[in-house]
């Protein structure tokens, strides 16, 4: 029999955040890989001009409006993603929102925004989608992967931007914890960190040069991640080549975060 470990053929992923940026480029690798898809994102036309996208790689493919800032949106959402796709083997945590402003400015209005989507609604989301998991694996049919989207910024913090930098440091031990608590049912639980990505939440970033020259230029690859170099991690710790994969952190910056 032929080792075929990265087909997703007749596995479905639920992906946040998955109508732009990092999330796209991760449904992008688990649809080529044969997987079917429920993206979620609070945007109606990106979602629409994402699905279209991904149908391409002719897998189902479904498009949900999602605030996962409110964590009766997110109950719902994977209810209607089991409705309509009859399982979930992989949900990635994806959405995300950055939003700084100096130390001693910042008020608790602002952090709550970020600590709401950044840490409560991975919560939320991995809650709903463990449960489908457990009951699943009580059925007798085990297994599962859940995966977050972090930030190098959990590793040497954020100036300016606290909350961000404490939400994907703190998804990190919600990982190790989930990974410990779950695993005796075959589910999986792990985090990627990513380092300077070109997405939306980077565009001002992108256009100003001492910026690139001092930050970009670190990096060893000499490059903006793009969205795109997410989609081979993902497939990864969707298939079975990952079996025995969890609880881990996987750093994907290009080698910034080690020069």
């Amino acid at each position: 029999m032929a080792f075929t470990p990265f087909d997703l053929t007749g596995k479905v992923a639920v992906v946040t955040g998955g109508n732009g940026g990092i999330g796209l480029g991760m449904a992008q690798g688990l649809a080529a890989a044969g997987a079917d898809i429920a993206i979620w994102g609070r945007n109606a036309q990106k979602n629409a001009d994402a699905l279209e996208a991904l149908k391409t790689h002719g897998t189902r493919v479904e498009a949900l409006e999602v605030d996962v800032a409110d964590e009766n949106a997110v109950v719902d959402a994977m209810t209607e993603s089991l409705a309509r796709l009859g399982r979930i083997d992989t949900c990635i945590a994806n959405a995300g929102v950055g939003g700084g402003a100096p130390l001693t400015e910042q008020t608790t209005e602002q952090w709550r925004k970020v600590t709401t989507v950044n840490l409560d609604a991975v919560f939320w989301t991995f809650r709903e989608a463990g449960k489908h998991m457990v009951a699943r694996a009580e059925a007798g049919d085990k297994g599962g992967s859940l995966l977050v989207t972090s930030s190098v910024s959990a590793i040497h913090g954020a100036p300016q931007n606290q909350a961000y930098a404490a939400t994907k440091a703190g998804v990190l031990a919600m990982i190790r914890g989930t990974a410990v608590e779950l695993a005796r049912h075959g589910i999986r639980a792990n985090a990627v960190l990513p380092g300077w990505i070109a997405t939306e939440m980077t565009e001002r970033l992108q256009g100003w040069d001492a910026f690139n020259e001092k930050a970009i230029g670190r990096v060893p690859m000499r490059r903006w991640g793009e969205g795109e170099d997410f989609a081979g991690i993902a497939v990864y710790f969707a298939s079975d080549a990952s079996k025995f994969h969890t609880g881990d952190s996987v750093v994907i910056d290009g080698g910034y975060t080690i020069f």
